[in-house]
Formats: C-alpha cells, structure tokens, sequence
C-alpha cells in the first residue's frame, strides 16, 4: 500500500474513533493516543501511519465485537 493510501486510511479510521467518542460509544483510544501521530502528521513515516491504522482498526474491531455481544448493534 502506498503511503498516501494509508494516510487516507488513518484519516478515515480516526473519523470513526471521533465518532465513537462523541456518541459515548464506550470506547477506549489509549493505546492510539499514546502513539501521538495524527492522520494529518503527513511528514511522519509510513511506518507510523501503518502502525496508527493496526492500533485504530484493532481497537475499533474490539469495539464491534463487544458491541455485538451485548446486543447494541442489530442485524437485517
């Protein structure tokens, strides 16, 4: 993947991490926070972005999965 397409990526996960947040989704960001790179941080490493995208989509793939659990997410 080019580094483009993965900042695009990180920028799109971290619309759905704020979406989370502003809608008290119970959802708990530390470990992307720690890392301290945002998608709009363009000079910093692929290497970075990469990592910010494997900690956003695993935190928020947790998310769905507890979500679905206890029943908040309905299907069709």
């Amino acid at each position: 993947m080019k580094k483009e397409e993965l900042v695009h990526l990180h920028l799109l996960l971290a619309q759905l991490k704020k979406y989370c947040e502003e809608n008290g989704l119970g959802c708990n960001f530390e470990r992307y926070n720690e890392l301290g790179i945002s998608p709009f941080q363009v000079h910093r490493s692929k290497e970075e972005h990469k990592q910010a995208v494997f900690v956003l989509g695993t935190e928020l793939a947790s998310l769905a999965l507890k979500n679905n659990n206890n029943g908040n997410f309905t299907r069709k």
